[in-house]
């Protein structure tokens, strides 16, 4: 009896167990569902906190809990969408978001036109727990601070003419009333919630205007009406002022004739008004006010800021000349006659001529003009600053394109600030002072070489004076541009390895940094660029403070003459601790306010740890010594705080952990987690945790590389490996890799869930020498660590996209001990690919190969060897490696023909290759079977080739067209 015991506990025990867990294979992740990391929201007072779950395929849900306790969590379902849109009032009581229309009936709708779907918006009582929906909403918003109404901008029903606008449906939070307005086009409540504002655009202009509603009074007040077109609101910050346009049709030109309207003093509302057409002597009779730029007031309420362009006339058909009634019996008589007395005609041939001749049926050629078609064509000219296909890509921008004008409703008089040549006007803070760039000397070179210059002009916003500050101002990095104090009467810039500042009324220019220990410039930046800057942290909100990072610390500048620089981080260089940037807590801040401290990232270059630490304010800036509130080896992203209150949230992740969020206080102790993403997450197996490997290459560079361990990791045991670069990647090491379909075909976690090794090694580079570095930062990378014991030597494979494609084709003309390679988008000819065409941008390909990516010094006819040495396609013959080339037809960065060039060489030498094309697709996928498709694709091949996998028909023998769609059929899913 006790024997029959112990077998039946023994039985029992057994049923207990989990069943093992499975890899996930891509059928497995269509329903797979995670959270919107970039969509999550706190409420105000930090109780309350939503976020989107989304499918990568089929309908999400939003859930709603409070921040501090997940258990509470309620789902609603909002249909198919990427990006969820929900709101908390500001008050934090109510949630208010938009319910989409489901997969199914997006799928079904997509065959007949799309037509017969709406959107709905779903009002929650967070208090009461109380839903309200709204049916076809496009549009909606709490009223800012106030938080006592919600407007919602309704689908437009039926046929209404010529109308716009359609109705506006203001609902009252605490009775639950609704009021309806009719026709409108657009609506915004100013910051504090007590005003609506809203234009009316109605059948045939009818009662067109802008209207002002007092939202605690109901009250609603006509500031202008007329026929026209009212758009383009724009509250001031505080929202004690409005800006907007009014559009009024001109039959002489394509464009309508714009005025800038300005409403203050909202209680008894002042309008002020400026119409071109009224001033002939100020403003160009060929210029008109844009649609395309917002109006804005200056923060003194003096002045109005709008965007003009040139007047473009209608063109109109010349009448058609009225034609008598036509003889036909007449004019046959009359060319038979001229026939006979042609004594010139001597054969057929000369009959046929005459006869031609005689057609007077025919218009005069001046008549005939207009009807003639067109050729289609451009012109390619060599001193084009732009190529025609950067023209053509930049067509409705340059036609849009407005210029910055203001106006002086002090003195009626309009000003000019901007013109074609100063393209980029930047209006500074305080609009004392505005910085125009101009490029236009240096536009062709600078699509030539890639390399950056402007000339710099300070623009008074007073007078419209322009004043030359700097020609020729060389821009290695975005590091430089210069960066306006928050008075806006100074500006920080990068110039030749320091940083200035610049006072714009006293003309005078100061170093900030010659006398600083250590260097502002990005030293580890490999471009073909002289002294590129490290990125500034930027002003103090005082602007008695500039803080800069070197390549590790954080420095504070004082703008007074007695203080000195102070390294507020102090052990960035000496423990290799990268402060790499701080987080803006509160978008409303001007600056960087001091008296709130700083919290920093920080994250170990060569631990690959990750942490925040806080710098504590003092009585004058900030106090040097970082405090470290968290530092570990996860991958600590983004640091939140609620707007009204000590509640703080961060996210930590690792490779085989998904992305959670913890809630804390300002100190960041005792964090809680509480969010659960992935719900089906511990479905499946994972890999079983990653490894940091340390190399030199072989120019001597510090390097490391991120090793990913396989699901069920047996230590002794060697798996099949993929190898993955793009330059640097060492850092992902604790990233995690949310399961779904990339447009690459690329996902590092379902490689690992699925048995794979996954090796990520970094790569720096030799200028003239792309190709041969990845040689050289790879190849040692995998002697190391196979050191590990974890990689199969005899099945390794290779993998990289678009630069990392490039990689790929060129490695397997180095070296035979890969088994197998895929290749995204792969440039395969420097030489050839250099004359290309970027598609997407329409612009030349040589700036890229000379200051960006491509890292050569000069073009090919200057650095012929180099660019051959490094172009796989002229070492085909080398190439043992079986290959997986995916390039489409539509790429717009890297030219198909690359694709077409390596593939027909390796094939007409009878090397093993095999591309693959989607018709239609760009640089990487975008359509979801397409992304589908090729995973599968890619990983049936690395099966093949290094698990020793029963291989897939198409990899054996390829599929003929006639068979293509049969094949197709078997795989969808």
């Amino acid at each position: 009896m006790a024997a029959f015991l112990w077998l039946l506990a023994i039985g029992f025990a057994f049923g207990q167990d989990k069943p093992a867990l499975k890899p996930i294979s891509w059928k497995d992740i269509p329903s797979w569902k995670s959270i919107s990391t970039f969509s999550v929201q706190m409420s105000a007072d930090g109780t309350w906190m939503a976020y989107g779950m989304l499918p990568v395929e089929g309908d999400g849900d939003l859930i709603v809990q409070k921040a501090a306790e997940p258990e509470s969590k309620k789902t609603y379902p909002i249909g198919s969408t990427n990006f969820p849109s929900f709101a908390f009032s500001e008050n934090s009581k109510w949630i208010a978001f938009k319910e989409y229309p489901k997969d199914k009936e997006k799928k079904a709708a997509a065959k007949t036109g799309g037509k017969g779907l709406s959107e709905k918006l779903v009002l929650i009582d967070l208090g009461a727990d109380k839903k309200t929906v709204f049916e076809k909403v496009t549009g909606y918003s709490f009223n800012g601070k106030s938080a006592t109404h919600l407007a919602m901008q309704l689908s437009k029903e039926g046929n209404n003419g010529d109308a716009k606008g359609s109705d506006l449906l203001l609902v009252n939070l605490a009775t639950g009333k609704r009021q309806n307005i009719g026709n409108v086009q657009e609506f915004a409540f100013n910051k504090g919630g007590e005003y609506l504002a809203y234009t009316i655009d109605a059948a045939n202009k009818s009662g067109n205007g802008i209207y002002l509603f007092h939202v605690p009074s109901g009250t609603t007040k006509l500031v202008d009406s007329d026929t026209a077109t009212y758009r383009s609101l724009n509250w001031t910050e505080k929202g004690e002022a409005l800006a907007l346009l009014k559009m009024v049709k001109d039959k002489t030109y394509k464009q309508d004739h714009g005025k800038v309207l300005g409403i203050k003093n909202l209680g008894n509302p002042e309008l002020s008004i400026f119409d071109p057409k009224m001033d002939s002597v100020n403003f160009p009779k060929n210029l008109t006010i844009s649609p395309n730029r917002r109006p804005m007031w200056s923060e003194d309420l003096t002045r109005l800021f709008f965007g003009v362009h040139i007047l473009e006339k209608e063109k109109k058909e010349p009448p058609k000349p009225v034609q008598a009634p036509v003889n036909k019996d007449s004019i046959d008589r009359i060319k038979l006659e001229k026939i006979k007395a042609d004594t010139t005609i001597k054969s057929i041939t000369d009959l046929q001529k005459a006869i031609a001749k005689l057609d007077t049926t025919k218009s005069p050629a001046s008549e005939r003009k207009n009807d003639l078609p067109k050729p289609d064509m451009a012109i390619w000219h060599w001193q084009d600053s732009r190529l025609q296909s950067r023209q053509q890509v930049m067509e409705n921008q340059d036609k849009n394109y407005s210029m910055w004008w203001m106006y002086d409703v002090r003195t009626a008089k309009p000003i000019q600030l901007q013109d074609s040549s100063v393209r980029e006007l930047n209006i500074m803070p305080k609009e004392k002072w505005a910085l125009g760039l101009d490029m236009q000397e240096y536009e062709l070179d600078i699509n030539l070489d890639g390399q950056n210059y402007r000339d710099i002009y300070a623009v008074n916003l007073q007078t419209g004076e322009r004043k030359l500050l700097f020609k020729k101002f060389y821009l290695p990095s975005f590091a430089s541009y210069p960066r306006p104090s928050n008075d806006g009467t100074r500006f920080l810039y990068g110039l030749d390895g320091h940083f200035y500042v610049y006072d714009i009324a006293s003309g005078t220019s100061k170093n900030i940094t010659e006398a600083i220990p250590t260097t502002f410039i990005e030293t580890e930046d490999d471009h073909n660029v002289t002294k590129p800057m490290v990125n500034p942290l930027g002003w103090s909100s005082d602007d008695k403070y500039i803080l800069l990072r070197d390549e590790w610390d954080i420095w504070q500048i004082p703008m007074g003459p007695k203080e000195k620089a102070t390294n507020l981080t102090q052990n960035g260089r000496k423990e290799k601790i990268r402060y790499q940037f701080r987080y803006n807590l509160d978008p409303e801040d001007k600056g960087i306010d001091l008296k709130k401290g700083l919290y920093v990232r920080m994250y170990g270059e060569f631990t690959k740890k990750s942490g925040l630490a806080r710098i504590e304010p003092g009585k004058l800036g900030l106090i040097a010594g970082p405090k470290v509130l968290l530092w570990e080896d996860t991958n600590i992203g983004s640091l939140g705080k609620a707007k009204n209150a000590d509640v703080f949230y961060f996210t930590r992740e690792k490779f085989n952990e998904p992305t959670n969020f913890y809630i804390t206080n300002s100190s960041l102790a005792n964090p809680k987690k509480v969010t659960e993403n992935a719900p089906d997450f511990g479905k499946y197996s994972w890999s079983s945790g990653t490894r940091l490997v340390d190399y030199i290459s072989e120019k001597g560079d510090t390097l490391q590389a991120a090793l990913f361990l396989p699901a069920g990791y047996v230590e002794g045991k060697k798996y099949p490996t993929v190898i993955y670069y793009y330059e640097k990647l060492s850092q992902t090491l604790h990233n995690y890799s949310n399961p779904g379909f990339s447009g690459t075909g690329w996902n590092p976690g379902v490689y690992t869930s699925n048995g794979y090794a996954v090796l990520i090694p970094d790569i720096v580079y030799q200028l003239d020498d792309p190709g041969m570095s990845a040689v050289w930062c790879v190849l040692p990378a995998v002697k190391e660590a196979l050191k590990t014991g974890v990689i199969d030597e005899n099945k390794m494979g290779l993998h990289g996209h678009s630069w990392g494609g490039y990689q790929t084709s060129f490695l397997i003309t180095q070296t035979t001990q890969f088994k197998a390679a895929a290749a995204g988008a792969p440039l395969t000819n420097m030489i050839s690919m250099y004359d290309l065409i970027y598609w997407n941008s329409g612009s030349g390909n040589m700036s890229i190969f000379e200051a960006s990516q491509g890292r050569f010094r000069g073009g090919p006819w200057e650095n012929w060897d180099s660019y051959q040495r490094n172009s796989p396609v002229y070492f085909v013959k080398n190439v043992q490696t079986p290959l997986l080339m995916l390039h489409n037809d539509k790429d717009g960065a890297v030219d198909f023909t690359q694709g077409i060039e390596y593939y027909n060489a390796l094939r007409r030498l009878k090397k093993p290759v095999i591309m693959v094309q989607y018709k239609g697709e760009n640089h990487g996928l975008s359509k979801i079977e397409n992304r589908k498709d090729y995973s599968i694709r890619m990983m049936e091949f690395f099966d093949y080739h290094l698990k020793g996998e029963k291989p897939a028909d198409w990899i054996v023998s390829g599929i003929e067209k006639l068979k293509l769609e049969e094949h197709l059929d078997g795989r969808v899913f």
